[in-house]
């Protein structure tokens, strides 16, 4: 009989710390979320509109999102297999409601925060090692 070992792949990437916590009660917190995020008052998460990349069918995906400097920046919390992210990729962009205002976003590009080219202020940096959040989408727009 062979055996073999089970090493992570190279090609699928692990659950940041904060999505292997709320991955358990995200299909439970999306039904709710979904109706007030971009919402005028509702200033932490975002609607992210895109579109599947195989059936075409049209998303809308409550996110936490940051306008950063030349676009926003949402965290990777359940890492780059997340179907919303590879949609994204695959489309080359999407639109988000923020604040009640529809924003079309191109371009996408994962960063890291702690890269030179990260957006982020150095003192919002070691919060999203903390969470294990390593990677961020960063959409260009207005």
């Amino acid at each position: 009989m062979t055996r073999t070992a089970n090493a992570p792949s190279a090609t699928t990437t692990e659950r940041p710390l904060a999505g292997r916590i709320f991955g358990l009660f995200t299909p439970v917190l999306n039904r709710f979320v979904t109706r007030i995020a971009g919402r005028r008052y509702v200033p932490l998460y975002i609607l992210l509109r895109h579109q599947g990349r195989r059936s075409g069918r049209a998303y809308a995906t409550p996110v936490v999102g940051v306008r950063v400097p030349g676009g926003f920046a949402i965290p990777m919390a359940f890492g780059e297999g997340a179907d919303w992210y590879r949609n994204i990729v695959a489309a080359g962009g999407a639109t988000i409601r923020q604040h009640g205002t529809e924003h079309r976003l191109v371009e996408p590009a994962a960063i890291d925060p702690d890269s030179a080219a990260s957006p982020f202020p150095d003192w919002q940096r070691p919060v999203f090692r903390a969470l294990g959040i390593r990677r961020f989408l960063f959409l260009k727009g207005s």
